[in-house]
């Protein structure tokens, strides 16, 4: 039985869609082994957190780590092509990726004492918005609720590994545009580039890159929100000139130099974190906000990420 509470998103992505991932979140969102692209999801281990604190602790890191997990810094990263139309020069995104609102709780005043004071055209949320990969989403939702009254733009965003899509009322009610292998036009001076978004490709696999690509001229300047970077190689083959993700958090324990310990992805390691590009697709991968398995963070500072884009000269 699929509550009635989703009937509005079932009328515009389909029954079977919205079927396959709950199908995916009553049967497999805690499980340990098999479901996704990952023999074995970490994040559902019981004893994993316990054991990375433990870690850290008996190396003295540990204090450390905690006061990293609170801070959230602003980057800036530039994005330059010549198929941009000419009044998008100098557009700004605001991407927020990663914010496990209701465990990464330092990491989440911090965001709310900064983000109103963030300048940008849009804002795009790229996924995982609950701590963990199962159980309750109101405290989630909660903080959710927040953090949007104080993002004054147009809002939008896609689910990530760790959501139900049971949450997609509640944050199309904060008035966040959710997209399912979906599409939206943007316009500025009169000219207009694109906006599409995947439902989540590395846990439930139901996205669909050609379907969100569908409505998009070949063209347009187009711009893809995709919740892990995993997908590059679809995108760029479907045509789109960036591409905007996160779910990696640029490894969380990373050794010094930013270099990752683990990568919870089935991608090049460059492609792990900040800027990137793979044949003509542009692309970027947020470290996140928030942090999962335990709050903690080391040499891989949370971001916020404000990218600008540029024509050439």
């Amino acid at each position: 039985m699929i509550d009635t509470d989703l009937q509005e998103l079932i009328d515009r992505i389909g029954a079977d869609h919205v079927a396959r991932r709950l199908a995916v979140e009553t049967r497999h969102e805690a499980q340990l082994f098999g479901q996704g692209t990952l023999l074995v999801n970490v994040e559902n281990w019981k004893r994993a957190p316990r054991l990375v604190e433990a870690a850290l602790k008996a190396t003295g890191l540990y204090g450390r780590a905690r006061r990293n997990a609170d801070r959230v810094s602003e980057r800036r990263n530039r994005v330059i092509s010549a198929r941009l139309p000419a009044a998008f020069d100098g557009f700004t995104i605001l991407q927020l990726s990663d914010l496990h609102a209701d465990i990464s709780l330092g990491a989440m005043r911090h965001l709310m004492d900064i983000v109103h004071n963030v300048a940008c055209d849009i804002c795009v949320l790229t996924g995982d918005y609950r701590g963990r990969t199962f159980g309750p989403i109101e405290a989630s939702l909660a903080a959710m609720q927040d953090l949007c009254a104080r993002i004054k733009r147009p809002l939008y965003g896609i689910l990530g590994n760790h959501d139900s899509i049971r949450m997609t009322p509640a944050l199309e009610a904060m008035g966040i545009r959710m997209l399912f292998n979906e599409s939206e036009t943007i316009e500025r001076g009169g000219e207009t580039i694109h906006l599409a978004g995947i439902d989540d490709a590395h846990f439930y696999r139901t996205d669909d890159i050609a379907k969100a690509a569908a409505a998009i001229p070949r063209e347009a300047f187009s711009l893809l929100l995709a919740h892990t970077p995993e997908s590059y190689r679809e995108a760029a083959k479907a045509g789109f000139d960036l591409m905007l993700s996160g779910h990696t958090h640029g490894g969380q324990l990373c050794l010094p130099g930013g270099i990752a310990i683990k990568l919870e992805a089935r991608l090049p390691r460059r492609m792990g974190a900040g800027a990137w590009h793979f044949d003509k697709l542009a692309g970027y991968t947020s470290v996140g906000v928030g942090t999962s398995l335990a709050p903690v963070r080391l040499n891989c500072p949370a971001e916020i990420t404000v990218h600008t884009l540029r024509r050439p000269g």
